[in-house]
């Protein structure tokens, strides 16, 4: 089984998000996925799994974080190609909330040319010359930044994006009203924590209370059980381990997934799935890369 993972979709191309499809290219990648696999919910997709009872080739679409783009860009063509997708949600950051990797790069997006000097956060100096330089400028902030303490964390984006005039409200994410229009539409909603913690970096106790808060949270948006999660960051023993996953299946989920970059199997452990996405960004790239990992698991 593939998983697939999003996070943003994009109305047209942007050049300091140069990782992030834009329309046209979620338009043929979809395409393929839904020509080439059996695209499941993740709870299905979870539940055959340890039943043996998956179809060839299956696959599951997903995103992380809870842009508002999923909804308005990513699933109309979704539904284009018939193919179903989970959604993974940080409540903290609906209606008006940005989270705070997106402080910083709309930061460095705003702030003018010449030297940004971060040294103050422990975050060092970048030269901000072209397009390029604030993108490996963030993606260096960030890479740092990721693992400061939770709190401090938010403090030292906040202020970073206070400094680049970045608006405190954003259209970033989704609102409630659109959450609820997805789920009602047939998407399947995950939960993603309260806050987007690294849960590796908690007590036990405050990460089960960030898990349980935002599956709490969306079902009380949605009015029914959320039975999935993604955890956030996912990179197993860096991220996230084995405890996580005892207190995931404690609060009555079904399935999480990591990012652990391959495919699961029959031996997977349905609280760690993998997931990955290929970063090739033409079609025949992107389609033989994803053919290399079906032939690979057929060996």
């Amino acid at each position: 089984m593939s998983i697939f993972i999003f996070h943003r979709v994009l109305p047209n191309a942007d050049p300091l998000l140069p990782f992030e499809p834009d329309a046209e290219q979620f338009d043929w990648m979809v395409r393929f996925i839904s020509r080439t696999y059996s695209v499941l919910p993740l709870v299905e997709a979870a539940q055959r799994l340890t039943a043996g009872s998956l179809p060839a080739a299956a696959a599951v679409i997903t995103f992380d974080d809870g842009y508002a783009d999923n909804f308005e860009v990513a699933w109309p063509i979704l539904r284009r190609y018939g193919v179903v997708a989970s959604f993974f949600i940080a409540t903290s950051f609906l209606d008006g909330g940005r989270m705070w990797n997106d402080d910083v790069i709309e930061a460095v997006r705003k702030f003018p040319g010449g030297e940004l000097d971060l040294r103050e956060f422990n975050l060092g100096t970048h030269a901000l010359t072209d397009t390029a330089s604030r993108v490996q400028c963030y993606g260096a902030v960030l890479g740092k930044l990721k693992y400061f303490e939770h709190g401090y964390r938010s403090q030292v984006a906040n202020e970073i994006g206070r400094r680049g005039a970045v608006p405190e409200r954003s259209e970033l994410m989704m609102t409630r009203t659109q959450l609820r229009e997805l789920h009602a539409a047939g998407a399947e909603i995950g939960a993603h924590t309260h806050t987007h913690p690294i849960l590796e970096l908690l007590d036990d106790s405050m990460a089960i209370a960030e898990i349980e808060a935002g599956k709490l949270e969306l079902e009380s948006i949605l009015g029914e059980a959320v039975n999935v999660f993604a955890y956030p960051n996912g990179v197993p023993q860096r991220d996230c381990s084995a405890r996580h996953g005892d207190m995931v299946k404690k609060l009555g989920f079904e399935a999480a997934v990591s990012t652990e970059p391959r495919y699961a199997n029959a031996g997977t452990d349905v609280f760690q799935l993998p997931r990955f996405t290929p970063w090739d960004r033409t079609p025949t790239k992107f389609a033989a890369r994803c053919m290399m990992q079906l032939w690979k698991r057929r060996i």
